[in-house]
């Protein structure tokens, strides 16, 4: 039987005893307080909003604080401050609270190094001294939306020394793809879905050098501690789900629902990210703008 196929009847076979057709809605925003939420920002969580809304379910708020370096406390009041503003209001969150706190990534290191623990004792993941020369050298360059390149596997021989390290620190941990696997799923918004291991995306990092949890690994620890259901996220995370359904596999958690928004672009076609600032919501809310007048540039 191909991978494909085992990875198919796996999917099928976790659907039916935890389908989240069949399981209250949660849903959820995960923001970086990285910088201002812009409309881009704006289009995607009112759209996880309006969708928790209609079934009757549950949205979280999680802060993705993980970086210690881009991470502001100044950014995170002020994404709840915009999104609050723009009419978005959430049952669990760091300043709600709930059953599943805390609602921070930054305070959340316990579950992520037992997820590390789990992926390194069945085999899945390994450490990797690549400097970033070896890797500028060797890999071929990310796509759009995509800030990973394409790993060249030269430390892959080093999983055999996986449970020789007691912490994560030191070295960048990957997971080991398997190379020419297809990867399918339904998404909700862009259709169906296939990213193809070793060819579309290579090992990726799971464990940074610096002793932080990347965010493969937190958001697929995180939405399973919160029990969420349904992702709503951009389209340029569509990559992301290929690699995150490696790791529900890999740890043997239930898949979920997808839903990837189309993308917000400024006037020369570019995705929209923090640095435009005259686009943020903060901004708009400083020009005089209202939310309705915000949420309508998300229809145009």
């Amino acid at each position: 039987m191909s991978l494909w196929w085992t990875f198919r009847l796996y999917n099928r076979y976790m659907d039916a005893v935890s389908s989240p057709q069949h399981l209250p809605y949660r849903g959820r925003l995960a923001p970086s307080p990285t910088g201002l939420l812009h409309i881009g920002h704006a289009c995607t969580f009112w759209t996880a909003c309006q969708r928790a809304i209609a079934r009757n379910g549950t949205l979280v708020f999680r802060n993705e604080d993980l970086d210690p370096q881009r991470s502001k406390p100044e950014f995170a009041r002020a994404m709840i401050e915009d999104l609050h503003w723009l009419g978005i209001r959430w049952q669990e969150g760091p300043d709600v609270g709930g059953p599943f706190a805390p609602y921070e990534q930054s305070q959340r290191r316990a579950l992520y190094l037992e997820t590390w623990r789990r992926l390194r004792d069945a085999g899945f993941i390994f450490p990797c001294t690549c400097s970033r020369k070896d890797l500028s050298t060797s890999a071929a360059a990310p796509n759009e939306g995509d800030d990973e390149p394409l790993y060249p596997g030269r430390c892959r021989e080093k999983i055999g020394e996986a449970k020789a390290y007691d912490s994560p620190k030191g070295v960048n941990w990957r997971f080991l793809v398997p190379d020419g696997e297809a990867l399918a799923f339904d998404d909700l918004r862009q259709s169906p879905q296939q990213f193809i291991a070793g060819r579309d995306f290579g090992d990726f990092v799971v464990w940074r050098r610096d002793d932080v949890p990347a965010y493969q690994l937190a958001v697929v620890a995180d939405d399973a501690a919160m029990q969420i259901t349904e992702v709503v996220r951009g389209a340029d995370l569509l990559k992301s789900t290929a690699r995150q359904l490696l790791l529900i596999r890999a740890l043997r958690l239930p898949v979920l629902a997808y839903y990837h928004c189309d993308l917000v672009r400024d006037e020369a076609g570019v995705r929209l990210a923090k640095r435009h600032d005259a686009l943020s919501l903060r901004a708009l809310r400083e020009q005089g703008l209202t939310p309705r007048d915000v949420l309508k540039m998300c229809a145009s």
